[in-house]
């Protein structure tokens, strides 16, 4: 998890060590790992923290989650392209999302390399650039809304 998002802007951005702990709780499965590796690494781009854990980790296999949002302006991120060459990448669908990622430089750069809804279980196991985007029941809470909602339980006990 990294501490803090070079396009995001820090006001409002809950503290990392509450986001990291946020992120552990949420996720239940047991080949996703929630850490605090860039943290450690100081590493502030994608693309630097998927390289490191490949130089890590060579005979792991690794798939980067990102909701369809970040696809939609992936462009804009440090060394995108190398991002896709470095995992298999799995986007999630968000709300209002959708059509415009799919429409986006990264969907049309890499969309020979998109992987059917019928292959997206062997994602991990292709060789990068490969990527599958997701349509999921939707849910149009932000992150910032749930932390709020997380908040105001916690003072209502």
């Amino acid at each position: 998890m990294a501490p803090q998002n070079p396009l995001k802007p820090i006001r409002g951005m809950a503290p990392f060590e509450e986001r990291l702990a946020s992120a552990r709780q949420l996720v239940r499965h047991p080949r996703i790992f929630v850490t605090d590796l860039e943290a450690r690494l100081g590493s502030r781009y994608t693309a630097d923290t998927l390289g490191e854990l490949r130089r890590r980790f060579p005979r792991s296999r690794f798939v980067w989650l990102m909701g369809a949002d970040n696809l939609s302006q992936i462009r804009h991120w440090e060394r995108w392209r190398e991002v896709f060459r470095l995992a298999a990448v799995a986007v999630f669908d968000r709300p209002t999302y959708c059509l415009r990622a799919l429409a986006e430089l990264a969907a049309e750069r890499f969309k020979r390399r998109r992987k059917p809804s019928r292959d997206v279980r062997r994602l991990a196991d292709m060789v990068p650039p490969a990527w599958a985007f997701f349509p999921i029941r939707l849910d149009a809470s932000s992150a910032t809304a749930l932390r709020a909602r997380r908040r105001r339980a916690v003072t209502t006990r």
